[in-house]
């Protein structure tokens, strides 16, 4: 049997949490005596209006991200619309910063997008340090920042468990680099190579 003091400080903090407005989320969580009773619940409709109350499979306790179980459903749709255009136009932006890079990778193009570092590209240490090793590093750092906003975007996004934020951060953080860093390394440098070429062969007519 419980003592009398534990029985009261429950009372009591039972008491202070249903009033306080900030301690109650429109959201429970249910257990059931049979795996087929949470089946059934977890794939029927509850109510006639589809957006009132909905049920889904739960994360365990230790997955659960907390701060987003309040979010109203159609704020959800609202911010994975928001956070799908906002991951469009950060893939493609980051472009942007990719063709810079790519423009740095010889010593020439440093040359001629940073003419006033031209004497001290000359140095030979300098020249082989910018040439290795200046535009792996330089995207690397873009690189590094990348999973923290990926993981914002996610929490904003409204999932409730901290495994689904892990995996969409994931899978996105893999689309951007197939698409920023694999393809699009390669579509600037060989942008980069046809002009060089195009601008070479103009000046020699």
């Amino acid at each position: 049997m419980m003592d009398g003091s534990v029985i009261i400080q429950i009372a009591e903090d039972r008491e202070k949490i249903l009033n306080d407005p900030n301690s109650i989320m429109p959201a429970a969580f249910v257990s059931f005596k049979t795996r087929w009773g949470a089946a059934f619940c977890a794939q029927t409709q509850q109510s006639r209006n589809p957006t009132l109350w909905l049920t889904e499979w739960a994360p365990e306790p230790r997955d659960v991200y907390w701060e987003n179980l309040a979010i109203p459903y159609v704020s959800l749709s609202v911010r994975r619309l928001i956070v799908g255009v906002s991951f469009f136009f950060l893939a493609f932006l980051f472009l942007i910063p990719i063709a810079f890079v790519q423009s740095l990778a010889s010593i020439e193009g440093i040359e001629k997008n940073l003419p006033f570092l031209k004497p001290v590209i000359e140095i030979e240490f300098i020249k082989s340090v910018a040439q290795g090793f200046l535009p792996g590093i330089a995207l690397k750092l873009f690189l590094t920042f990348l999973p923290t906003v990926l993981m914002m975007m996610s929490k904003l996004e409204g999932f409730m468990s901290l495994s689904s934020l892990e995996r969409i951060s994931a899978m996105r953080y893999y689309i951007f680099i197939i698409i920023d860093v694999f393809l699009g390394s390669i579509l600037t440098g060989a942008v980069f190579e046809q002009l060089n070429s195009f601008i070479n062969q103009s000046s020699v007519c």
